[in-house]
């Protein structure tokens, strides 16, 4: 359903005053949308509470990430592939106070943070366990970009295990190698990994990352064990002629339907995105450097944290069930 509709929906049913609008208004006016004035309200006092809770990361002065609070001496929940070399961290209040990374959990890609230099209770997160009360259509809250204020969503769908992916050059190789020496590249997909590297068609890969190949498959088996986002050294023959090229690997989908409008119209991703025992998707509108932060109920409760942005519609959330083992283990290592 797309935005316009969502916001019918939620002027018409949830919000007193729009009935009373002209019936030729084709635009609903900005307190009736999904990240209006009205939505806040339905949050009441909550909507406190919960921006108390929500960090941003930053290194260099720059947003890379956003965190919860889910302790009081200071803990801080955040996607670790997002949130790696972190210096300080930004409440919403405008606190700026030094972190240092105590967990990092590689199956969950979730990293455990502390604040520094402060001997201060902080509010933390109360969860939400249950997966029968994050259902396809249950409203999902956020913060926004700059924890000014409130974004708001639906879970979109069934809630699900994620598989490994795999990183992609976004080429085609010669299926039948004619010569003792390396593999032909076929066929370059615009814009795609091996695009952006250099690759270029009738190359010869004759080695990747220092390992001969000779075949598509021996290519193949080196390349799926790698992520979106690794680096992949190959060793090119192009015109009688070796060089190096360095490819940093793309997402498998992107690759592959690079003409698809949405994925066009997406901008950026997040660096992982697959390989998760468990996932809430959701509608939310957020960007790669939001991953990290809290998804809450309408009654401030915590449902998940947001692990990875996958279009302009679609985003993943690990559900406290997921994450609630691994952070009381991590509370419990910790003083």
């Amino acid at each position: 359903m797309n935005f316009l509709k969502w916001s019918f929906f939620v002027g018409v049913f949830s919000f007193k005053g729009l009935l009373a609008s002209p019936p030729d208004v084709e635009v609903l006016e900005t307190s009736h949308r999904i990240n209006g004035s009205l939505m806040d309200e339905t949050m009441g006092v909550k909507k406190a509470e919960v921006l108390d809770l929500l960090w941003g990361l930053y290194r260099n002065d720059k947003l890379i990430s956003h965190g919860i609070m889910v302790n009081a001496k200071g803990y801080l929940l955040s996607k670790a592939s997002s949130s790696m070399g972190a210096r300080y961290a930004k409440s919403f209040s405008g606190k700026y106070l030094p972190i240092r990374i105590r967990k990092r959990d590689e199956k969950t890609d979730l990293a455990l943070w502390q604040i520094t230099g402060s001997s201060e209770l902080w509010p933390f997160a109360k969860w939400q366990n249950d997966l029968n009360k994050t259902k396809i259509g249950n409203w999902g809250v956020s913060g926004n970009n700059d924890l000014s204020g409130l974004t708001f969503g639906v879970i979109s769908a069934k809630s699900r295990s994620i598989g490994r992916e795999g990183g992609v050059m976004g080429v085609i190789l010669e299926e039948s190698n004619s010569s003792t020496r390396g593999v032909e590249v076929l066929e370059v997909l615009p814009h795609a990994a091996g695009d952006r590297g250099g690759l270029r068609v009738m190359d010869r890969i004759l080695r990747v990352d220092g390992r001969t190949v000779r075949t598509t498959e021996q290519i193949n088996e080196i390349v799926k064990k790698k992520d979106p986002g690794d680096l992949l050294i190959l060793s090119i023959q192009r015109r009688k002629k070796e060089t190096l090229l360095r490819i940093t690997l793309g997402h498998r989908e992107v690759a592959f339907d690079m003409f698809n409008r949405n994925l066009l119209m997406s901008g950026p991703v997040s660096k992982r995105k697959d390989n998760f025992p468990m996932i809430l998707q959701h509608d939310l509108p957020l960007f790669k450097e939001m991953m990290g932060g809290g998804i809450f109920d309408l009654q401030g409760y915590c449902v998940g944290i947001n692990i990875a942005r996958i279009d302009r519609v679609t985003s993943y959330a690990l559900p406290a069930s997921v994450v609630l083992p691994v952070l009381n283990q991590w509370i419990q290592e910790l003083p």
